[in-house]
């Protein structure tokens, strides 16, 4: 394969052993190209080389790429394949914590089935992630798409939850924001240091490069598919070029939220919630086709699919609505999170170095996360340390069901919402209100929570579906949008409402009497209307 001394030949014939492993490697052009270019490779000729060089160069040959996949059983996608890197991610300690953090967090104290956990929806996502960017390879080859893409998109799906903590999203939207206020840290900026972790405390790299994954943007994409950085006009992304923007729509989709994430959790989270859903991801994904927006590639989907997508919207806004912001929910996961700070200062994580962490700072170290599950909740029950007594007080009355008591819910108009400065005041006016008819208990703001919830489409007050491309029969690499009044007629032209839940701590009866009254005084006196829900969908009483 080597040319003439002093002459190099073109095409395969003038490849260097180098370009001829990365080619075997990728089986793809463009970045076994730009290595070539950026860096001096030396001429080697490849019938030269010994098996040790080969292996040295990131080359297989161990068999190990010939492994065959393993298959899971899984109750939402039937049997699926896993790629044996992704099997290797799997079979980690960080990847094996999340068995043990539930997925709907406090919702399975109210729907017995919601006992699934983040481990099967991760594989599921990765599973989903794959089957979509194989799909658009099949279908249109010229997008280029290569083995290293799949297995990146595939990654990033498997790792996407990698960083949640305790009872999910309980722990990044209650418990961090409560020592950490202002900040902005998600469970995403600790998947991104849970990934890094995973990789070097399991020695993987190694395993990346005998499957292909040798150019450093590669470790880049994932971390990218997982958590886009932000973007500030320019294109944001360095792991790949525009001509695969379409990429970045799988996993996190950022443009209009259609995604496997929530292709996977739709439909797992109401298999196990018992619901019916109305929304097809597998047509979804049959009618899947990149076309070019403006100077990037994004996916786009058939054009009578529309029906399919506000399927998709609505599902989240029902599931939103009947369970993961059910009022009974609400209050399980207020009072944990309760729980959890009381106990914070009395839980020692051990972390790298042997130094110890609390579970409000074991975000700073993956080793001391690693550790940090849904478990913490028996720690904290079966410790016999002292100082956590409120804790256990607080956690056995969720077991006993003596919870916070539910007073009433409001559904403002779009004109009278409550802006997010003023959330935290709310309990304070409702305790200092004075109700028209005389009440013998006086309140404080400690005795109410109000709790503020916004059920949307995923966009806010925007129809997530002005920001969808789609395509049409006759002009299938054409991206185009769905004119108004080709949109069913019965979908809603309000995308957005906000629930505000009362709940009193105190559980006497004069005292519920009476917060009864604060109440109703203070819906009046702003001009809402009390709209007690019944407990439809719920498995559980009213507590």
């Amino acid at each position: 394969m080597s040319g003439s001394e002093g002459e190099k030949k073109s095409g395969y014939q003038g490849w260097d052993v180098k370009e001829a492993c990365n080619y075997l490697r990728v089986h793809g052009i463009d970045d076994f190209m730009k290595l070539n270019r950026d860096e001096n490779l030396p001429e080697i000729n490849l019938p030269d080389q010994q098996v040790s060089d080969l292996e040295e160069l990131g080359v297989s040959t161990d068999g190990e790429q010939s492994k065959p996949a393993k298959v899971f059983n899984d109750p939402i996608h039937g049997n699926i394949e896993m790629d044996p890197l992704l099997v290797r991610i799997i079979d980690t300690p960080q990847f094996q914590r999340l068995r043990n953090i539930k997925q709907l967090g406090g919702t399975y104290f109210v729907y017995p089935g919601a006992s699934h956990n983040r481990f099967e929806h991760s594989i599921g996502v990765g599973y989903l992630a794959g089957q979509l960017v194989k799909t658009l390879n099949e279908r249109q080859p010229k997008l280029d798409i290569n083995n290293r893409d799949i297995l990146c998109v595939q990654i990033a799906g498997l790792c996407h939850d990698l960083g949640h903590g305790p009872f999910s999203h309980v722990f990044d939207n209650q418990f961090i924001p409560h020592f950490q206020k202002g900040n902005k840290w998600k469970h995403e900026n600790a998947s991104l240091d849970m990934f890094d972790h995973l990789i070097n405390s399991n020695g993987l790299w190694d395993e990346l490069k005998k499957h292909g994954l040798v150019l450093p943007q590669d470790v880049v994409f994932i971390k990218e598919l997982i958590k886009s950085p932000t973007c500030n006009g320019e294109w944001p992304y360095k792991g790949r070029p525009k001509e695969k923007g379409f990429l970045y729509d799988i996993v996190a989709n950022k443009t209009n939220g259609i995604d496997v994430d929530k292709w996977d959790y739709f439909t797992r989270d109401s298999y196990h919630l018992g619901m019916k859903n109305n929304f097809d991801s597998a047509r979804l994904l049959k009618f899947a086709r990149v076309c070019k927006v403006g100077e990037v590639m994004h996916i786009c989907f058939r054009d009578k699919e529309v029906g399919n997508l506000y399927d998709m919207f609505n599902t989240r806004y029902i599931l939103h609505w009947r369970a993961y912001q059910h009022r009974v929910v609400k209050i399980v996961e207020l009072m944990i999170k309760e729980a959890l700070v009381l106990a914070d200062p009395y839980i020692e994580i051990i972390g790298t170095g042997e130094k110890i962490y609390k579970m409000s700072t074991a975000i700073e170290d993956m080793v001391a996360y690693t550790k940090l599950t849904d478990n913490i909740l028996q720690q904290i029950l079966n410790s016999s340390k002292p100082q956590l007594q409120e804790a256990q007080k607080i956690l056995n009355n969720i077991l006993h069901r003596k919870l916070y008591k539910f007073i009433g819910q409001i559904r403002p108009e779009a004109e009278a919402i409550i802006q997010p400065e003023d959330f935290d005041k709310l309990a304070g006016k409702v305790a200092a209100v004075e109700p028209s008819s005389s009440v013998d208990v006086k309140f404080t703001a400690n005795d109410f929570i109000v709790n503020v919830v916004l059920l949307d489409y995923g966009m806010k007050e925007k129809d997530p579906i002005e920001k969808v491309w789609f395509y049409s029969k006759t002009d299938p690499d054409k991206a185009i949008k769905i004119p108004k009044d080709q949109v069913p007629q019965l979908i809603t032209e309000r995308f957005s409402e906000q629930l505000i839940q009362v709940y009193c701590k105190r559980t006497d009866k004069p005292s519920l009497e009476a917060a009864q009254k604060h109440f109703e005084q203070w819906c009046s006196n702003r001009n809402f209307t009390d709209s007690k829900d019944d407990d439809e969908g719920t498995a559980a009483s009213n507590p």
